[in-house]
């Protein structure tokens, strides 16, 4: 979760995708600050699963850069179109800093910006956040912030419409798409399976998603939506990997199944799912740690 953006970019040229964990970039960085001129998109390939004929093509609509991270405009099955929009990144993308294990942030007052993307990679628009609805490192690894914009705002002004997040449990073999904002990226790949534990350094995270190797995203990726190509939807977040073969320390991310047993996977990287998210938020968007069905951690 802390691997320098020089030492990502000299993977990008000596491997040409890298093997480095989707981790956070340090801000400052060009390449979330670019205007309007319209970007390159590149993906990443090599699953034969992604490139089926009857799965959707997946682009960077929707898709946000931050400072450090890339990000999604998102909305859930419920939400309105009047309601003020959301930006689902990683707890680790946090402007404040890392959460500490067991810490759960609600409702911080917030002016981050974010570059809006359209389907070909452009920023299109910047928003601003009004608050953190939720952030948290505990059992998951998300930053949820509030805009000051709604979706309908978003949508006549630069004809950009949210990601929903599906609410219900992914499955393996998934097709699915990283869309970095950040590099404008993306990354097709396959659920491998899932981790009963996923542990880096003092955080431990629950029930996360093993990606196929294809998906070998790198430093600035972190908080990148994981799309199901057949559905469009969002199913995970995506927030670090395996670069040195370690086991359990930051950037070494291992496995810890229910027996207790640890295996790590040197190379592989991971994500967070968010089906969990749509029942701890209500009408209007506003966060609901006790609404029924809502196991997200509480502070």
């Amino acid at each position: 979760m802390r691997k320098p953006l020089v030492a990502a970019l000299f993977a990008l040229v000596i491997t040409g995708a890298g093997v480095a964990p989707a981790v956070a970039a340090p801000a400052p960085a060009a390449a979330s600050t670019s205007g309007t001129a319209t970007a390159s998109v590149s993906a990443v390939t090599g699953d034969t699963k992604a490139a089926a004929p009857t799965l959707q093509a997946v682009s960077l609509a929707g898709t946000v850069a931050l400072s450090n991270c890339s990000g999604s405009v998102i909305r859930f099955p419920n939400s309105a179109d009047s309601d003020p929009a959301l930006v689902l990144s990683n707890g680790h993308c946090l402007e404040t800093g890392f959460p500490a294990p067991g810490e759960v942030i609600v409702d911080q007052a917030s002016s981050r910006t974010f570059g809006l993307l359209n389907s070909a990679g452009t920023r299109v628009a910047t928003l601003r956040a009004g608050k953190v609805a939720y952030s948290t490192m505990t059992d998951t690894d998300v930053t949820i912030y509030q805009l000051t914009s709604t979706y309908t705002t978003i949508k006549n002004s630069y004809g950009i419409s949210a990601l929903t997040v599906q609410d219900t449990h992914p499955t393996v073999g998934t097709a699915i798409t990283v869309a970095s904002g950040y590099w404008k990226r993306l990354y097709n790949c396959s659920i491998d399976g899932f981790a009963y534990r996923l542990k880096e350094g003092d955080w431990t995270w629950k029930d996360s998603i093993r990606y196929t190797s294809a998906c070998n995203t790198i430093g600035g990726t972190s908080g990148s939506p994981v799309i199901d190509q057949a559905t469009g939807k969002v199913v995970a977040v995506n927030n670090t990997g395996n670069e040195d073969g370690e086991t359990c320390t930051v950037n070494n991310p291992c496995e810890v199944d229910a027996s207790g047993n640890v295996t790590i996977h040197p190379g592989i990287n991971y994500a967070e799912e968010t089906y969990q998210i749509p029942a701890c938020f209500t009408t209007g968007n506003k966060l609901n740690l006790s609404a029924s069905g809502c196991t997200l951690p509480k502070p």
